[in-house]
């Protein structure tokens, strides 16, 4: 076969992945404080981004309905000129972009423009200006109130008065740096005295010190010695109790009997051991240092609508609101002499355009799988998670004509507040079974949810069996193998069935 040379011209369409589209894609699944975070960071980096801020007060023209008049036009003209000329036009952004911007996301529609106006102090700003010449903020309460001790500085202080001997003070110190959150002390004492250069006995003298410190249980090396430490503080320390201390991993397996005979008690007093142990704190360092809990915020509402349906609503609360200052660069567009500072204004102008528009469309995007979601999932909405469909990425992205990453992506890090409670976006996606009749499939978190209402309802004499959940679900209607409902049931922490009837029997017993 011969070989030879010829040219071929051939046609091919090809997705690059810019810069501004990778960002573009990785906005979608921030949470929305990764996104307040970026936003952040942008106000920062650009001149040309401003808040949104909602207007303080209006004036009376405004007050009475009427248009505001439009700002005079700027004395040089050349501004005006800049403005309109193509450099700030889409074509040219996308062109020096690089990006399609109807193509980031899913158009619908042009986006309009943004524009600010420059306004003067009203009254009450006026007003609240200080002897200083500035504006004073509101007394914030919180920024008095002194910080949370930790638990480090907790176990310090209590050492300062524990400890005269500055060596044994400087041992203890170190310990206490060792301490995790949860109050327990993950060193090796043989480790730690020859570090120190310090006789072992000595640092574990140091330790049984601080082992008496408050919280009680604090320092520990492992949780059977934490709770020994609380018990002692009680006075509750005795050798029956620490027989049960001892043998934790038999206490995990419910195995009465066996605890019953190494701690040499009856059924009586093994319940109240099992419950005086239950009181006790397995983690003491918690309740120090730990920082505020940050409560969930939706990203979406899901509301009953006067129709029947559904209304799904933004949180406008965590969708950041920019706009571009135009006002700003036709002012200092004029002034930019040389190249660099022309190329750096016009980046700025193309990146805030690209971010503004690229917000929007990251909003209808998750306004629109939601509403999606909600269509499918209305049976839940409506009558409790028995009611839960199987969905899939596929069924949706198909309904709403995008791809399953983009799917993928929106639903990641975000939350729905339905009449349900709050939901992450995911947990509406869930795996099929399979109907035992031929039916329609059963989503996999009924199913469990099914399997421990059962488990929930059953008595000390009749323990259910995993065989015997499967018989029932299959008369339900619901095909499922054994090891199917094993795993669903561990996965819910859930003991086996001999574990339970022996505790529900130890139950039985005392009452």
């Amino acid at each position: 076969m011969a070989l030879s040379q010829k040219l071929e011209l051939r046609q091919s369409q090809s997705l690059v992945m810019t810069p501004q589209l990778m960002q573009a894609i990785k906005l979608l699944q921030l949470s929305h404080l990764d996104l307040s975070a970026y936003v952040d960071a942008e106000l920062e980096r650009n001149p040309l981004l401003e808040r949104a801020e909602e207007p303080e007060f209006s004036t009376p023209a405004e007050a009475a309905g009427a248009e505001p008049e439009p700002p005079p036009a700027p004395e040089d003209q050349r501004a005006g000129d800049w403005l309109e000329s193509p450099l700030g036009s889409r074509e040219a952004i996308e062109a020096r972009l690089d990006t399609d911007l109807g193509n980031v996301f899913q158009d619908d529609g042009p986006a309009e423009p943004h524009h600010t106006t420059s306004e003067p102090v009203g009254y009450s700003e006026w007003a609240s200006v200080g002897a200083g010449g500035r504006l004073e903020e509101d007394s914030d309460l919180d920024a008095y109130v002194s910080a949370a001790t930790s638990l480090a500085d907790h176990l310090s202080e209590q050492l300062a008065l524990a400890e005269p001997d500055p060596r044994r003070r400087l041992i203890g110190q170190y310990l206490i740096d060792l301490v995790d959150e949860a109050g327990y002390l993950t060193a090796d004492l043989a480790e730690v005295a020859a570090k120190l250069g310090a006789p072992e006995e000595t640092v574990a003298d140091v330790l049984a010190v601080i082992q008496t410190f408050e919280p009680s249980g604090v320092a520990a090396r492992s949780l059977a010695e934490c709770l020994a430490l609380q018990l002692k503080d009680r006075d509750r320390f005795d050798p029956a109790m620490a027989a049960l201390v001892d043998n934790l991993p038999l206490l995990a397996k419910r195995d009465f009997a066996a605890l019953r005979k190494l701690c040499e008690v009856d059924d009586e007093d093994l319940v109240d051991m099992v419950a005086e142990l239950k009181r006790l704190d397995p983690k003491p360092g918690l309740a120090f240092g730990g920082g505020p809990v940050t409560p969930i915020v939706p990203d979406v509402f899901v509301r009953p609508a006067p129709d029947g349906g559904w209304q799904v609503d933004l949180n406008t609360d965590t969708l950041p609101r920019l706009l571009i200052n135009q006002s700003y660069f036709g002012r200092v567009a004029p002034a930019a002499k040389d190249a660099k500072d022309k190329t750096f204004l016009a980046d700025c102008l193309q990146t805030a355009t690209w971010l503004t528009r690229a917000l929007d469309q990251r909003a209808k995007t998750i306004l629109k799988v939601a509403m999606e979601i909600t269509r499918q999932q209305d049976a839940f909405l409506a009558h409790g998670v028995e009611h839960l469909r199987p969905l899939v990425l596929k069924t949706v992205a198909d309904a709403i004509s995008m791809h399953e990453s983009t799917v993928s992506r929106v639903t990641s890090n975000k939350y729905m507040a339905t009449p349900r409670g709050i939901f992450e976006m995911k947990y509406f996606f869930t795996s099929a079974i399979a109907a035992a009749g031929g039916g329609d499939a059963h989503s996999a978190e009924a199913v469990r949810h099914r399997i421990k209402q059962m488990i929930d309802a059953e008595s000390a004499a009749d323990v259910l069996s995993d065989d015997t959940i499967v018989k029932r679900l299959r008369e339900a209607g619901i095909d499922i193998a054994r090891r199917t409902v094993a795993k669903y049931r561990e996965g819910m922490r859930i003991p086996s069935s001999v574990q339970r009837r022996r505790e529900k029997q130890s139950a039985a017993a005392v009452s």
